[in-house]
């Protein structure tokens, strides 16, 4: 079944205020806590987000941006990664919603985006 909408995967240093926001908000969001991955290795957190078909979203720019590119060399997919700079979780949401609200799975493949 196609989506439109992305569906995100909050990397454990991302407050989960902004998943409680955006779910607020009707955006499907889930968090290392909700899914059992907390305090697993940062190319486990991406395969996970890629297994279930989620944008990743994360403060660990340097750590993302390797993996991104170690999976793009490798020829392998992923649905996203957006790396944010830390600000308050509603500014945060605010940002996010400027994508949730515009960008579609498909547009999201592959890409990173820097808020």
């Amino acid at each position: 079944m196609n989506r439109l909408f992305i569906e995100l995967y909050l990397d454990e240093d991302v407050d989960v205020l902004v998943a409680d926001l955006l779910r607020g908000r009707g955006f499907n969001v889930s968090t290392t806590r909700d899914e059992g991955q907390l305090r697993n290795s940062d190319a486990s957190q991406l395969e996970f987000a890629v297994a279930h078909r989620k944008t990743l979203l994360t403060h660990n720019r340097a750590d993302f941006e390797t993996l991104a590119r170690q999976h793009f060399e490798a020829g392998k997919t992923h649905s996203g990664i957006i790396l944010v700079v830390r600000r308050s979780p509603y500014e945060i949401a605010l940002r996010l919603l400027r994508i949730l609200n515009y960008v579609t799975v498909d547009e999201m493949e592959n890409q990173i985006r820097y808020i």
